[in-house]
């Protein structure tokens, strides 16, 4: 049975059209372990690992076992009625050394979870690059140079080969944004290089190129398939009122949104950002990276409230959002910023087709005595996002879908198993599954909505 809180003011289900796409994302690295099973070969987050930098000192090693459970997960999803699921594809797995040899146990997985998924009835997205690259990549400069690009658009061509007959919605890459600021930029993502604003601009334009060549590469093969990509869009405002914060959250927001949108959509960089990034653009770089996409996924968590700050790259800081409510990450909870940027897209870039690829919240979840996990606070945090949606939709922004983040607790990257984002949850010793209080909230939604 379904558990609503009696606070939380319920989106309508009728809402939603009858086709709107329902259900969770996960990402290869976060919930596969398996790392070196059947020719994986070793990438950035395998390294980082090694380092000692896992704030909990656990690692991805098993994590949720994905890689074999996969059919009770699928069938966990299934039983929510969902009828679409975004995944990540293993660079790794499939291209080891991230160009060459070909993995074909790598693939073979694959192939065994989108027949699973299949015939569960649910609509398989696959994402290419879930910041998972292949370390002798990284070991040759990884996204501070153009040597990746064509590897990348290679593995595009090796997996949509195999899978598209199959698999007909094929995200590019999750957040480039902060692949760039918090892997290269700063240390606290892999590969943690610490390289400031140069570093982050080069790990963009790098990851846009080699998102164009992709997109390429595989229309040239495949008519049929729905191409898009998959970007963390934070609407950013200034701290104060004043012009240096001003500044500021414009400076920020072509750092963390623009380049990547502007560039895929428009072809263009930010006016801002354009005399820094001068030297690394060359000629008929930004109409290779701009795209006529199908299908974007907009991740959203909060927005971005910025001020001026002389002592961090690009003169930027975090300042207060100011917010009434936060999540165990720390992160404000603003539901009202799913609508502003979801109604941006339909005002200022024409209204393409978006759908929401992450929105979730991690807590301190605790099982009950009696054996639950009653989440209250996720649940609500679901229950204002979707409504936001609606909101969004009735306003006539052009979506297609949402997906929470995420169907299952699983490795948080530079936060090892501490943090917990799943609607079900995962006891990492046992490797139990407890769907909890969210999950059973969204599935019933789900159910009315698509008129089950």
């Amino acid at each position: 049975m379904a558990v609503t809180p009696a606070f939380a003011a319920l989106p309508s289900p009728k809402t939603f059209p009858k086709d709107f796409l329902w259900g969770a994302s996960t990402s290869a690295y976060q919930i596969e372990g398996a790392l070196d099973v059947d020719g994986r070969g070793p990438d950035i987050w395998d390294t980082y690992t090694k380092q000692g930098r896992i704030t909990d000192g656990t690692s991805a090693a098993r994590a949720c076992e994905h890689y074999t459970r996969y059919p009770e997960d699928v069938a966990l999803m299934k039983a929510a009625h969902f009828n679409a699921y975004r995944f990540s594809i293993a660079w790794p797995r499939i291209v080891p050394a991230g160009t060459g040899a070909i993995n074909a146990k790598g693939l073979d997985f694959y192939d065994r979870l989108v027949d699973e998924i299949l015939k569960a009835g649910i609509k398989p997205m696959a994402c290419l690059y879930h910041w998972d690259l292949p370390q002798p990549l990284q070991d040759k400069g990884g996204w501070q140079g153009r040597e990746v690009v064509g590897p990348f658009a290679d593995y595009a061509r090796i997996i949509t080969k195999r899978l598209g007959d199959r698999v007909k919605d094929w995200m590019m890459l999750n957040e480039p944004n902060v692949v760039s600021i918090f892997g290269y930029g700063l240390t606290d993502q892999a590969p943690g290089l610490n390289l400031g604003e140069m570093g982050v601009l080069k790990a963009l334009h790098h990851q846009n190129l080699a998102q164009g060549a992709a997109l390429r590469a595989i229309r040239a093969e495949h008519a049929d398939l729905r191409l898009g990509t998959v970007t963390n869009i934070q609407p950013c405002r200034p701290d104060t009122d004043s012009d240096a914060d001003r500044a500021a959250a414009i400076r920020w927001d072509a750092v963390w949104n623009r380049v990547t949108v502007d560039g895929l959509l428009r072809g263009q960089i930010p006016d801002v950002l354009a005399e820094k990034m001068a030297p690394i653009v060359q000629a008929g770089d930004l109409d290779n990276i701009k795209f006529p996409i199908d299908l974007l996924g907009i991740n959203y968590y909060s927005r971005c409230t910025m001020k001026y700050d002389p002592d961090h790259m690009f003169q930027v800081w975090w300042g207060d959002p100011k917010a009434d409510r936060y999540t165990f990450m720390g992160w404000p909870v603003q539901p009202d910023g799913l609508y502003d940027l979801l109604m941006e897209f339909k005002n200022l870039y024409g209204n393409p087709a978006t759908f929401v690829a992450e929105n979730g919240a991690a807590y301190d979840d605790v099982v009950s005595p009696d054996g639950q996990v009653h989440d209250v606070e996720r649940t609500q945090f679901l229950q204002e996002h979707i409504a936001q949606v609606g909101r969004a939709l009735g306003d006539g922004a052009n979506i297609k879908g949402y997906l929470a983040w995420s169907l299952l607790d699983n490795f948080e990257w530079s936060f090892g198993l501490s943090k917990r984002f799943g609607i079900i949850r995962v006891d990492y010793d046992t490797q139990k599954r407890t769907p909890k209080d969210s999950y059973k909230w969204y599935a019933d939604f789900i159910k009315q909505a698509r008129g089950l």
